[in-house]
This record gives structure tokens, C-alpha cells and sequence, in this order.
């Protein structure tokens, strides 16, 4: 049974850090890929980084524009955990972020990584960040 369960999320200030895991189990990790996504409350889930866990020579990356260097993607295939460490955070970052796992690519045939229904996967459960001003 495959399962995606994250980490604790948090309450920070404005300017703060934190970093998000997502523990995957059930499947073989380094046959995914994977991402974060967030929604906010009354707006549609986006899509925030995604990572190739297969690609050679380590994980392609991808970020969404408004998180581009804030924001970075990692994997520890061993621990088969992937990371979203958030820094400089800002108010509009708070939502409930989720982490997917896809067995085929979100981002190729016209599908695209940032749009949650190019994901035939799985879902972890969320957890909440919420940045103060």
C-alpha cells in the first residue's frame, strides 16, 4: 500500500524558514517522481516544485515563479523521503501543502508538473504553513 505521509508543518514570521518532509513507503521511490503542491483556503491547489527522482546524474528540478529561489526541491532516495526546505517566507506562502508521487510523468504528452490533475498518483494527507506578518 503506498503511502506519502508529511511532515509537521509550522507558524513562522515572515522572513523565517522551515522544511517540510514527505516519508514515502509502499513503492519504489527512485521509480517516481514526485512533488509538492499547496493550496490556500479558497483557492485552487498550484503547484510548487517537482522533481525527477530517476533522472541520471540526480534529480531534474522544477519550481513554480513564486517560489524560485526560496524554495528548494530535495530527495534522500535511501531515506525514500522528499524535502521542500522554504526559506525567506512570505505571508502568501501559507496553505496546506501536500506532496505527490507519480509513477508516469506529469510533464510530458501536454500535461504539466504545476497542474495537480496531471498527477496519477498519490497523495499524502497535508500539513499546514502558516508565515505571519
Amino acid at each position: 500500500q503506498v503511502q506519502l505521509v508529511e511532515s509537521v508543518g509550522g507558524s513562522v514570521e515572515a522572513g523565517g524558514s522551515l522544511r517540510l518532509s514527505c516519508a514515502a513507503s509502499g513503492y519504489t521511490y527512485s521509480s517516481y517522481y514526485m512533488g509538492w503542491f499547496r493550496q490556500a483556503p479558497g483557492k485552487e491547489r498550484e503547484g510548487v516544485a517537482y522533481i525527477d527522482t530517476a533522472y541520471i546524474g540526480g534529480g531534474r528540478t522544477a519550481y513554480a515563479d513564486y517560489v524560485q529561489g526560496r524554495f528548494t526541491i530535495s530527495q534522500d532516495n535511501a531515506k525514500n523521503t522528499l524535502y521542500l526546505q522554504m526559506t525567506s517566507l512570505k505571508p502568501e506562502d501559507t496553505a496546506m501543502y501536500y506532496c505527490a508521487a507519480a509513477r508516469s510523468s506529469p510533464h510530458t504528452g501536454g500535461r504539466k508538473w504545476y497542474d495537480p490533475r496531471s498527477w496519477y498518483g498519490y497523495w499524502g494527507q497535508g500539513t499546514q504553513v502558516t508565515v505571519s506578518s
